[in-house]
């Protein structure tokens, strides 16, 4: 089944020419160890030379990393470029948008949805259009650690991949109605 499921991924890959993070590395991008890189990320492949990700960086689903910017062209008949940074320890939320010349700090946070324009500092959370500070990663996490002592939370075997009940998730569907809870 494994071989079935490579052969059609690659199929698909041909298909719709997709580029993948080893084609991304072939052509120069730099990726550190041990980062979860989520489906759906796509890496300005005509520029991948110039985007850098640290270790141990997480990336949710369908962030654009950009290191080109063609609007200037119509009017300068020039591109704008830049290196893009992606530093240890930093995460970055679904649909982010990372923009030519920005560095995310070693672990900074950046909320789902933003469109990064101005480098993060390392410690910092941003959100929005364009990104903002909104707090530091540590103020973040001490508000996360004073919820979790009144909100449910979940064991691993609340996971798809762990095998998931339907009676577990109509409880935790039940149970999440009108709040928010925490998965191990």
């Amino acid at each position: 089944m494994k071989i079935v499921n490579f052969i059609r991924a690659r199929f698909r890959k041909w298909l719709n020419e997709e580029y993948w993070l080893d084609d991304y590395i072939k052509a120069g991008m730099k990726l550190g160890v041990n980062c979860d890189i989520n489906p759906g990320l796509f890496v300005d492949h005509s520029h991948c030379w110039l985007i850098e990700i640290g270790n141990h960086v997480t990336i949710a689903p369908e962030v654009y990393l950009l290191a080109h910017d063609a609007s200037t062209k119509r009017y300068l008949d020039k591109t704008k470029i830049g290196k893009v940074k992606i530093e240890d320890y930093a995460f970055i939320g679904a649909r982010a948008i990372i923009m030519p010349g920005v560095t995310v700090g070693e672990n900074a946070i950046v909320a789902a949805g933003s469109v990064v324009t101005k480098s993060v500092a390392a410690n910092t959370v941003v959100g929005g259009n364009p990104a903002k500070v909104i707090t530091t990663t540590h103020e973040l996490m001490e508000k996360h650690n004073q919820a979790i002592k009144t909100a449910v939370v979940y064991d691993k075997s609340y996971l798809i991949q762990n095998g998931i009940t339907e009676a577990m998730k109509k409880q935790m569907s039940i149970e999440l109605e009108n709040q928010t809870g925490y998965i191990v």
